[in-house]
């Protein structure tokens, strides 16, 4: 059995949490350099060019890369030869790292206590957490802090079982286009289908921390994906809603067996500020 001390989760949450508010991962870097190659459009492709000045700001200066630094989603893989040494709840030991990552960081602490009661926490805690049991000796961190322009943009939709393929693409077409400028496009969608009314929201969450270059494994999602892709990018929007071919960087697809009487799709929309970073102890 491997000991894993309560500190190394501590810093390991607060360490990523940082970095993925500075620097955003090279499979984001490399699209948008990609789609700015492109673009037809000048405008677009200025805008994209601002973009990545700001990416290069915030890795030389050590700042975040956007003003809302994201409410703290945290995905946990753990092994169940794992022990952890600690008196405390995983929640709590994440939300140590949380809070350490946002007072030390520097970073803008925008979680409220109670939804109605809306008084700041001081330490943007508590984190979301989700965590998944795995066979071994491993323990993997992925760290995912959310923006709430676009998580705003989001929407679920519980389809009859005898929805079609097409009615699921039009489903998102709709929310990207209703979203418009909003959610700061050009942006990553990630897309849930199956399990639950809750879990086809976390399945798009969890989508939307995959690498752009990594597609769905089965290949009737992959071609979904990029069919979604080249349609979500003829509606024209463009970066910051200024019209363009560049509306969304990628598009992520997770799924998961459901009931026979339902069919579950969630579209959880990230702006191309798609903070993710992942470690393993």
């Amino acid at each position: 059995m491997k000991i894993i001390q309560e500190n190394e989760i501590v810093q390991t949450v607060r360490d990523l949490l940082i970095e993925a508010n500075i620097r955003l991962t090279s499979d984001v870097v490399q699209t948008i350099a990609n789609c700015k190659k492109n673009e037809s459009s000048p405008v677009a492709q200025s805008v994209l060019s601002e973009i990545e000045d700001n990416l290069h700001c915030a890795k030389e200066n050590q700042m975040p890369i956007c003003q809302d630094t994201g409410m703290a989603v945290v995905f946990i893989r753990l092994g169940m030869d794992i022990h952890i040494e600690s008196s405390k709840s995983l929640l709590d030991i994440v939300n140590l790292g949380v809070a350490s990552a946002y007072t030390e960081g520097y970073l803008r602490m925008s979680v409220v206590a109670d939804p109605f009661h809306r008084v700041n926490t001081g330490n943007n805690t508590p984190a979301v957490l989700y965590t998944e049991l795995i066979p071994g000796n491993t323990m993997e961190i992925t760290v995912t802090p959310k923006g709430f322009g676009s998580e705003n943009m989001s929407r679920i939709c519980m389809f009859n079982p005898i929805a079609t393929k097409e009615d699921i693409r039009d489903f998102v077409l709709e929310t990207i286009a209703t979203a418009g400028s909003k959610p700061c496009p050009p942006l990553v969608v990630g897309i849930g289908i199956g399990g639950t009314f809750d879990y086809a929201a976390y399945l798009a969450k969890k989508a939307l921390s995959r690498p752009l270059d990594v597609p769905h494994p089965h290949p009737f999602y992959a071609e979904f994906e990029q069919a979604l892709l080249k349609e979500i990018n003829t509606l024209q929007i463009g970066p910051q809603g200024f019209g363009g071919d560049t509306t969304a960087l990628g598009v992520a697809i997770e799924t998961y067996p459901t009931h026979i009487a339902g069919l579950p799709v969630a579209v959880n929309i990230n702006c191309h500020v798609a903070r993710h970073k992942t470690a393993v102890l």
